[in-house]
């Protein structure tokens, strides 16, 4: 889903512990991890299955003989009155602690409801990590439930073909990527005896060809109802999705080798086929991508070398600062899983998506190959990403590709090497320094990975030794090395050798310590000497929580010519000149992860009402739709600092 929004705010007022119910838009439930799974499912009813609010009743009565429970969600015939004959979908909603196969509150549960209410045609119980979904059949006078990969969509519910259209997919809204993604992950660990690292391979290898099958003319990622129940079912899942492997294999020679398989049993693929065959990947919003795609990265390949990933508000702060153009030449040194590039991409991306749209108004078609043809030049031309740690840039590759692109310029290299001695060919043959419009990077820091190689430290005036001179409070440089240096440092210099003089710009993350420590003021020199500091945000402890407690800074930095280096040498001074500065005191989470709101005097969470166009399809078509829906006000105020700071650059002329 690709959306644009427009916000105001709203005088609905939501109380502590409370969260406002999505189908009505006034009732406030307790906010428990339930009532979590049961209103993004209630999101996904109305935003990917298209059935109307009127035509939902959440915390329904079911009678049950004497018993009178009440039932999650129900669905109801369109423009029936909400009685239990009329029901048509009912969702059980648990919480993830709950399993599917208890006695009281797992599938039988549901069943009981399903049963009870005479025309239901569908049931789902879910509790976010697992989901079951269940179409009636009677057969010779009897009734059972039979076992489905979705439910259908509304006024689609005959047409449960096995085989699906490209027009009956959906973008994904919401966390029902990420609940998918968790799913399909704790899947195949507890089904195939993997640990949870090499289980998430196998899934990246299944989202290939998922991607691979949307660029397709024909779907071939499905499980149609009756293949997951039997072995050979599965054998023809298995057989298809092996077909989409070899191609992917074929198109990304740099990520899988030719011998590479899945290693994941027919029922193991069926399972994981038929939980993401409903979305279109491609078409999904970048931030319904991005926080299911980070969720699963992030648990199983953060922080083992000082990675710790760059949150996507920081991201988006730091792009929009430095607002990159479609001509301008992209570089992250330490790109990790790509969080920067795809953030500065998809800035460019919507640019280019609005030129074309305005050119080919009247053929949306025309458009939307126009737009991924020159989405596709524009990644390999000019968006370039290194990383030293192979499996981090094929996580890369796999985000770049998830995002429409085809793996753009990414390179498993050490930055910090000379760069004539890097061994892949297309990285050194693209000759980077001195030509990169906009840097972009949160390098790796800490004690523990400290530089040691003398080919690495005598390439960097950092790497070498500084002696104070207390008389003329200046730092000047030794000709002997530093025993080692911690790869932040080293980082500085080689974003800056990047960079073009004169009108380069960089955005780095850098821990506090480069900025206050007392024995570390030969690099603050070595940056006002080098560098303009165009700003300096302050970054809340709390950044990367949950993972890690550290005080970290934004710098934007401008690359200075030679000759202007030289002329403030000889002049022996450093011109003056103002800084932009800022604190980021609201990061929209705490150090524990979870996210915050806006609240009232009172302490009660504030909420808005968004007016989103979302892309759609309606008879094979893409069209847009509006829809209105109510936010919580995330307590962030890292967008207003960016647009702070753009202001400031147009008053200063910059």
């Amino acid at each position: 889903m690709s959306a644009q929004s427009a916000t105001k705010l709203t005088a609905i007022i939501v109380q502590q512990g409370k969260v406002l119910d999505f189908i009505d838009g006034s009732t406030q439930r307790n906010e428990t991890p339930e009532e979590h799974v049961r209103q993004e499912i209630a999101k996904s009813l109305v935003r990917e299955y298209r059935y109307p609010k009127s035509n939902i009743s959440i915390e329904y009565t079911v009678q049950i003989g004497t018993r009178k429970p009440r039932a999650d969600i129900v669905v109801f015939a369109a423009n029936m009155r909400h009685e239990q004959p009329n029901a048509t979908i009912i969702v059980e909603c648990k919480a993830p602690s709950v399993k599917s196969t208890d006695k009281e509150n797992g599938v039988a549960q549901l069943k009981s409801y399903l049963d009870a209410c005479p025309n239901t045609r569908f049931g789902m119980w879910i509790n976010g990590v697992e989901r079951v979904c269940f179409r009636r059949i009677e057969s010779d006078g009897h009734r059972f439930w039979e076992e489905i990969p979705d439910l259908p969509r509304f006024g689609k519910e005959d047409e449960l073909d096995d085989r699906p259209q490209f027009h009956q997919l959906d973008p994904a809204s919401s966390d029902a990527l990420l609940f998918a993604f968790r799913r399909c992950h704790n899947f195949i660990a507890g089904n195939q005896g993997l640990q949870k690292p090499q289980a998430f391979w196998e899934l990246l290898k299944l989202i290939f060809c998922k991607i691979e099958d949307e660029n397709g003319s024909e779907i071939q990622f499905y499980a149609g109802a009756t293949e997951r129940r039997t072995l050979n079912g599965a054998l023809k899942v298995k057989a298809r999705v092996e077909s989409l492997f070899s191609a992917v294999k074929d198109q990304f020679p740099q990520i899988f080798k030719s011998e590479e398989q899945i290693d994941l049993d027919p029922k193991v693929i069926a399972y994981i086929v038929s939980q993401l065959q409903g979305y279109i990947l491609l078409d999904s919003d970048i931030d319904v991508k991005g926080r299911a795609y980070e969720e699963i990265v992030g648990s199983n390949l953060r922080g083992d070398r000082g990675e710790f990933f760059t949150p996507r508000n920081i991201c988006q702060m730091a792009v929009s600062m430095l607002a990159p153009n479609e001509k301008q030449l992209i570089c992250d040194p330490a790109c990790g899983t790509g969080g920067f590039l795809i953030t500065a991409m998809h800035y460019v991306i919507r640019e280019i998506e609005n030129a074309q749209r305005l050119k080919w108004k009247n053929n949306p078609t025309l458009a939307r190959d126009a737009i991924k043809t020159r989405i596709v030049d524009y990644a390999k031309k000019f968006i370039v990403g290194v990383d030293f740690n192979p499996e981090l840039v094929k996580a890369s590759k796999m985000n770049m590709v998830m995002n429409n692109d085809g793996a753009g310029g990414l390179y498993q290299a050490n930055s910090l090497e000379n760069p004539a001695g890097w061994r892949d060919d297309a990285l050194r043959n693209r000759k980077l320094m001195g030509r990169a419009d906009l840097v972009f990077t949160n390098p790796p820091f800490g004690s523990k990975i400290q530089i040691s190689d003398t080919s690495i430290l005598e390439q960097f005036d950092l790497g070498h030794k500084w002696s104070y001179d207390e008389k003329n409070d200046l730092w000047n440089k030794s000709g002997s090395l530093h025993k080692s240096q911690p790869p932040e440092i080293l980082f500085i210099e080689r974003c800056i050798q990047l960079l073009k003089p004169g009108v380069g710009r960089a955005a780095i993350v850098l821990p506090d310590g480069i900025l206050g420590s007392p024995g570390l003021g030969y690099v603050r020199e070595w940056i006002l000497r080098n560098t303009r500091i165009l700003a300096s945000i302050d970054l809340h402890p709390d950044t990367f929580q949950p993972f890690v407690s550290i005080q970290t800074s934004l710098l934007i930095l401008e690359r200075k010519t030679k000759e202007q280096i030289d002329l403030e040498a000889a002049a022996g001074s450093i011109s003056e000149y103002q800084v932009f500065m800022a604190v980021a005191n609201h990061i929209g989470h705490d150090k524990r992860g979870q996210k915050t709101y806006v609240r009232d005097a009172l302490g009660n969470e504030m909420f808005r009402e968004v007016d989103k166009q979302v892309w759609e399809y309606e008879d094979g078509v893409r069209v847009i739709r509006n829809q209105k829906v109510q936010d919580k006000v995330l307590d962030d105020n890292t967008k207003q600092i960016a647009e702070a700071f753009r202001q400031w650059l147009y008053e200063h002329d910059l």
